[in-house]
């Protein structure tokens, strides 16, 4: 499916919606999820699991930061799961490993947040850092290259 199709089928679902490009809210949640990488870093060695689901936001605000800027906004009880999805249309084939692990990253810490007999090693937590650090860095590079006027501190 196309990213065009993929943004058809979306807000005919209901789950995204169209709104003006943010520049704003989305140097905000680039900032922020730069902030959550290094708070991720700090908590590694005390709480794996809140490092794993602090590296998961990071990825997950800077997702959300690429949706602003190309004009929509998750909506529903879906929000998480729809930005996931629509990363892996917007950033397209080049991506696709990168967004498997945020999906599955997804997953983890959702069954980490509402059940309580699931634990998260420190190496899954030090990968999940490596991982959210890698897309992080991809969503500011897309980000630069589509709009150069913004520099979100780049």
């Amino acid at each position: 499916m196309t990213y065009d199709t993929f943004v058809q089928e979306f807000l005919s679902k209901g789950l995204i919606k169209e709104q003006k490009p943010d520049f704003k809210s989305a140097e905000k949640l680039i900032l922020r999820a730069r902030k959550d990488i290094k708070a991720a870093e700090a908590t590694l060695n005390i709480d794996e699991g809140i490092a794993y689901s602090v590296a998961y936001l990071a990825m997950l605000r800077a997702g959300r930061a690429l949706m602003l800027l190309k004009g929509y906004r998750p909506v529903d009880g879906y929000q998480h799961k729809t930005v996931v999805e629509f990363m892996a249309h917007c950033l397209g084939k080049e991506f696709v490993s990168i967004v498997e692990q945020f999906d599955n990253m997804r997953r983890k810490r959702n069954v980490f947040t509402y059940d309580v007999d699931i634990t998260i090693s420190k190496i899954e937590a030090a990968n999940a850092l490596g991982t959210a650090m890698e897309f992080v860095a991809i969503i500011e590079k897309v980000i630069k290259d589509e709009h150069p006027q913004i520099k979100f501190g780049f």
